[in-house]
């Protein structure tokens, strides 16, 4: 039997070491190397995009990737792709580092510089540990197996922008199209999640910040099931105990809710943290909101070369969401576009409070009317970024089903007014 092996290796002499001696072992079929973390956890989940049987059953992690540091990225890999046996490269093989590797996940460690002897008893040690695991997955077992489900994360531009709104209707609209969804409030310093929807809870994400091995028990414990049928992560009542989640707790705790649900919807609030930074560096989907004003507008443009600056997002990855939208504004989508340097989102929420402050000011979110202009445009938002199921065609006939809250009744609205106001911006 092969064996499928992929080196994540940050320095160039040290990855053609690696390579060199791979290609030296017997069955074995080497990957070329990637250069960073995120490279292979994108390079895992186009893989994993099919079936677990499609990963390779060995990843060396090298001891010098970045920008996530080698411990960190081991235990990713360990949480998302749990039938992949993941081994590090270290210069430093002192127990103590061997317990803290073990504990992240990995199945081995390798000291350097490397042998032929050693790098092949721990890879087959890996190989026959990751052949077991997908025996027992395709037996039925009901252990997680894919790249995990997708993270989308909600940043305002400043405060009162409506981050808090959108990030809740995205989450009620993946929830309504029929798929799991779970909604984290990362504002750690004045969450107010649990106040738009009436929510009393005793854990919230700091319960989560001090555990190194976050286990399916541990997460159901921490995790509010709303009657709405989402699950909450919620920010601690005391705002100091926010300073407990750090970088590395984010990155745990969101990689465990991805192996948990399909959509993971995460507000970052407007203050950024380290926490905060790692959970948008993380995400799948990075969204900006921001209002047509110019303070707003401003605001956004800093924040996006704040995150480049930062290496956290990419202008180009990054969504920008115009809130309280109106004809009249002289501040419309192309505009909003050219200055911020990202892309603006086609679906535009439109501005009407009154249809919010029912809602609001009972702590109901979850009631507002589907008939709400905002929230069939922020369920179209919900289409537009993937986060909803696209329902089947009923039978010999094309289109979404009539029953879809989130299907084109509203978001054909939507649209037609967005052309309208681009054809007058231009």
């Amino acid at each position: 039997m092969v064996t499928r092996i992929l080196p994540a290796v940050g320095d160039a002499d040290a990855a053609r070491s690696v390579s060199t001696l791979l290609s030296q072992l017997p069955d074995i079929e080497p990957a070329q190397p990637v250069g960073d973390s995120t490279a292979l956890l994108d390079a895992l989940a186009r893989l994993a995009e099919e079936t677990v049987a499609d990963l390779p059953e060995v990843v060396l992690v090298h001891e010098r990737i970045g920008p996530t540091p080698a411990l960190e990225l081991i235990r990713e890999v360990a949480l998302r792709f749990p039938a992949v046996g993941v081994i590090l490269i270290t210069a430093d093989a002192s127990p103590g580092l061997y317990s803290a590797a073990m504990d992240s996940g990995a199945r081995g460690l390798i000291g350097l510089p490397l042998s032929y002897d050693e790098l092949l008893t721990r890879v087959q040690a890996a190989a026959s540990w990751a052949t077991g695991v997908r025996r027992h997955l395709g037996a039925g077992g009901d252990v997680f197996s894919g790249p995990g489900g997708t993270a989308v994360t909600v940043t305002g531009v400043k405060g009162g922008v409506g981050t808090t709104l959108l990030a809740v209707q995205l989450a009620l609209a993946a929830k309504a199209s029929g798929r799991t969804a779970a909604l984290i409030d990362m504002d750690l310093l004045a969450g107010d999640v649990a106040a738009y929807l009436g929510v009393q809870f005793r854990r919230s994400i700091a319960d989560l910040a001090s555990i190194n091995d976050i286990s399916p028990r541990v997460l159901q414990d921490a995790v509010f099931s709303d009657p709405s049928g989402i699950g909450l992560l919620l920010a601690p009542t005391e705002g100091e105990r926010g300073e407990e989640v750090d970088d590395r707790a984010t990155r745990q705790i969101i990689s465990a809710m991805r192996s948990r649900y399909e959509v993971v919807v995460i507000d970052t609030g407007c203050q950024m943290n380290s926490a905060n930074a790692a959970a948008v560096e993380m995400a799948d989907t990075a969204v900006m909101v921001t209002t047509p004003d110019v303070i707003s507008v401003r605001a956004a443009k800093r924040l996006v070369r704040m995150w480049d600056r930062l290496q956290i997002r990419k202008a180009e990855e990054t969504v920008s969401v115009i809130n309280r939208h109106t004809r009249s504004t002289e501040i419309q989508p192309p505009l909003v576009e050219r200055i911020v340097g990202t892309r603006v989102a086609r679906t535009t929420i439109p501005s009407n409070y009154k249809e919010l402050q029912p809602s609001i000011d009972a702590g109901r979110m979850q009631d507002l009317d589907s008939r709400s202009t905002v929230k069939q445009a922020m369920w179209g938002l919900a289409g537009e970024l993937g986060l909803v199921a696209v329902p089947e065609p009923a039978p010999g006939k094309g289109g979404k089903g009539k029953d879809s809250q989130y299907n084109d009744r509203g978001s054909v609205g939507v649209r037609r007014r967005r052309r309208g106001d681009e054809a007058r911006a231009q």
